[in-house]
């Protein structure tokens, strides 16, 4: 083995029902584990190493943790590149699998929600650009390596990637994991954060929550009833953080999960299977 090879140390994918521990040393070579659409990739170097995706820099902490992601409909293969001090490097060929999405059907919608008038389609882009600024934020946080718990103790309603057709209508894909609730249910931190942005009343997801766990990782909860943290605070895993409900333009009570690496939306029920980093 190469010197090259002592640069990428640790890389942990989470890709379906495949958690791979990627390790690259004297002793071993990295491995080829498959990639699946929407999967959060967190992986580990030596903090003095540059880490590109596609030719683009990824914030590499202290520690030497960094985030990636790939979306839903990803197909194409990326290239990522770990780059020591003096130019070395290791290349690794990030070839994702697709995946078979399940068709839900919802009837019964209302036509004031199928079609909003002007002044909700206003509001509706005013809560959008809320939300995509919370979104772009790339914090020094790492809470991303240390692992994910599920929100909510409830059955699992709504996967994600999903394709809805509302009254018969096919809409985007649904990005989220729902859970079956009852209003004021609670609602944990699936890992430390910090509380980025909380609005009660979204036109579509009502009660919404935006949690920052660094590098750009984001979890956002939907159609909350009540928050019991305001922006800026500081949370830790399990931490009680708000209560489920049915607003916004819900069917009912339940939560809607959603993770994101900044507006690439991922599968939070991969990120579930992230093992924490220790190296």
């Amino acid at each position: 083995m190469g010197k090259h090879r002592t640069m990428l140390l640790k890389l942990y994918i989470v890709s379906g029902l495949l958690f791979a521990n990627v390790v690259s040393t004297q002793a071993e070579t990295i491995s080829s584990e498959p990639f699946f659409q929407g999967s959060l990739i967190v992986g580990k170097t030596k903090p003095e190493n540059t880490v590109t995706l596609n030719g683009n820099k990824i914030k590499v902490s202290k520690q030497g943790d960094y985030a990636l992601g790939f979306s839903r409909d990803e197909k194409n293969n990326s290239e990522l590149l770990i780059i020591s001090p003096s130019g070395e490097t290791e290349k690794r060929l990030l070839k994702p699998l697709k995946r078979n999405y399940n068709i839900q059907r919802v009837n019964g919608i209302s036509k004031k929600i199928m079609n909003p008038n002007k002044k909700a389609i206003s509001r509706v882009g005013e809560d959008n650009k809320k939300i995509r600024a919370a979104r772009q934020v790339d914090s020094d946080l790492t809470a991303f390596s240390q692992g994910f718990i599920a929100p909510i103790d409830g059955i699992i309603t709504g996967v994600y990637g999903s394709q809805r057709y509302y009254n018969g209508v096919p809409k985007t894909p649904h990005y989220g994991l729902d859970y079956a609730g009852k209003k004021g249910d609670p609602v944990k931190s699936p890992a430390d954060g910090k509380i980025l942005m909380y609005v009660a009343d979204m036109f579509y997801s009502g009660g919404t929550m935006i949690i920052d766990h660094g590098h750009g990782v984001t979890s956002t909860f939907l159609h909350l009833s009540d928050s019991y943290v305001k922006e800026g605070d500081d949370v830790k895993q399990g931490e009680l953080i708000a209560a489920v409900g049915a607003s916004g333009r819900a069917t009912g009570p339940h939560l809607d999960w959603r993770v994101n690496w900044f507006n690439m939306r991922l599968d939070p029920a991969l990120v579930l299977k992230l093992k924490p980093s220790n190296l």
